[in-house]
C-alpha cells in the first residue's frame, strides 16, 4: 500500500516536474523575435538569435515579432493626390517594411500590426501628397517617378524609425485619373493624337512629291544624256562607216559598186514574191548585164 503510494507520488511529481520544465522552454524562429515580460514589464533585451531559451514559468510570458519584410498594400484605398496643376489623380502604391526595434515597436503601437500600417500608411500618404504637389501629372506618372520615390521614402522613412521600423521600398502601382475626368482627358488626348498624326501624314506627303519629282528630274537628266551618248556614239559608228566605204571605194572602185549591186539585189528580192518594175536600160541591172557592168 505504501508503495503504491510512492509510485503515485513519483509520477505525479514526474508530471508537474515535465510540465514545469516545458513551461521554461520556448523556442525562437530565425524568422521572429522574441521579448520576454515579467508582470507586464519587458524583461531584459529583446531575443533576435533563433534556438531554444529558457524563461520563469508563470512569472514570465513571450511574444513574438515578425522580423521579415512585410507588405502595406492600397489597392482598395483609392488615394486622390492634387498636382501641382491642381489635378486630382488616384494613386495606388505599395509599402515593404519590416521591424527592425522590436522594443521600441512594441512601445510605440503595443505590437498591433494594424495600427503600425495606419501609422505607415499616414507618413507615406503624407510625402507623396507633399511630393505630389510640386510636380505635373506629366513628371508624377513618367519623368520624375523614381525621384519622387526616394525622396518620399528618405522622408516616410525618418517618421516610420519613431514606431521601430523600417522602410524597405516604396512603389507607386497606378496613376490615374478619376472616373469623371478620365473621359474627356482621353478625348483630348485622341484629339493631339489624331492633330500630330494628320501633320506627321501631310509633311510625308510633301516629302514624298519632293523625292517623286527630285527622281523624275534625275531620270530625265539620266535619259537625256544616254541619249546624247547614243547619238554621239552612233555619229562615231556612222563616221567610221563611211571612212570605211570610201576607203574600199577609192582601193578598187569598180569592186566596191559592183559589190554594192549585189547587196542591192538581195535587199530587193528577198522574197519570192517580191516584184520591181524598172526600165530595161536601166543601170540598176546593169551587171546582171556584163560582169563588168557595160552596156
Amino acid at each position: 500500500m505504501m508503495r503504491d503510494r510512492l509510485t503515485l507520488f513519483a509520477g505525479v511529481l514526474f508530471l508537474l516536474l515535465l510540465a514545469f520544465a516545458s513551461m521554461s522552454m520556448f523556442v525562437v524562429d530565425q524568422r521572429q523575435y522574441a521579448i520576454v515580460f515579467q508582470f507586464g514589464e519587458i524583461k531584459g533585451e529583446p531575443i533576435t538569435k533563433p534556438g531554444l531559451k529558457f524563461k520563469v514559468p508563470l512569472i514570465q510570458n513571450v511574444r513574438y515579432f515578425d522580423r521579415r519584410i512585410l507588405t502595406m498594400d492600397t489597392a482598395r484605398l483609392e488615394e486622390r493626390f492634387l498636382t501641382s496643376e491642381k489635378q486630382n489623380v488616384i494613386v495606388d502604391y505599395f509599402v515593404k517594411w519590416r521591424i527592425v526595434d522590436p522594443v521600441l515597436y512594441y512601445k510605440a503601437v503595443s505590437g498591433d500590426e494594424s495600427r503600425a500600417i495606419i501609422r505607415l500608411n499616414q507618413a507615406v500618404n503624407a510625402g507623396l501628397r507633399e511630393e505630389f504637389g510640386k510636380r505635373t501629372i506629366h513628371d508624377v506618372i513618367s519623368g520624375e517617378r523614381d525621384v519622387i520615390m526616394r525622396q518620399m521614402g528618405e522622408r516616410a522613412n525618418r517618421d516610420a524609425n519613431t514606431i521601430g521600423v523600417e522602410i524597405v521600398d516604396v512603389r507607386l502601382k497606378r496613376v490615374e485619373y478619376p472616373a469623371e475626368v478620365s473621359g474627356n482627358v482621353y478625348s483630348r488626348m485622341e484629339a493631339e493624337r489624331k492633330r500630330v498624326a494628320n501633320e506627321r501624314r501631310s509633311r510625308g506627303a510633301a516629302d514624298s512629291e519632293r523625292i517623286r519629282a527630285d527622281a523624275d528630274r534625275q531620270r530625265d537628266i539620266i535619259v537625256a544624256e544616254a541619249t546624247s551618248e547614243a547619238f554621239r556614239i552612233k555619229g562615231e559608228g556612222d563616221a567610221k562607216a563611211a571612212a570605211i566605204y570610201a576607203e574600199a571605194y577609192n582601193a578598187d572602185p569598180e569592186f566596191y559598186s559592183f559589190y554594192r549591186s549585189l547587196e542591192a539585189y538581195r535587199a530587193s528580192f528577198a522574197g519570192k514574191d517580191d516584184l520591181i518594175v524598172v526600165a530595161p536600160d536601166s543601170d540598176f541591172f546593169k551587171y546582171l548585164k556584163t560582169p563588168q557592168g557595160k552596156r
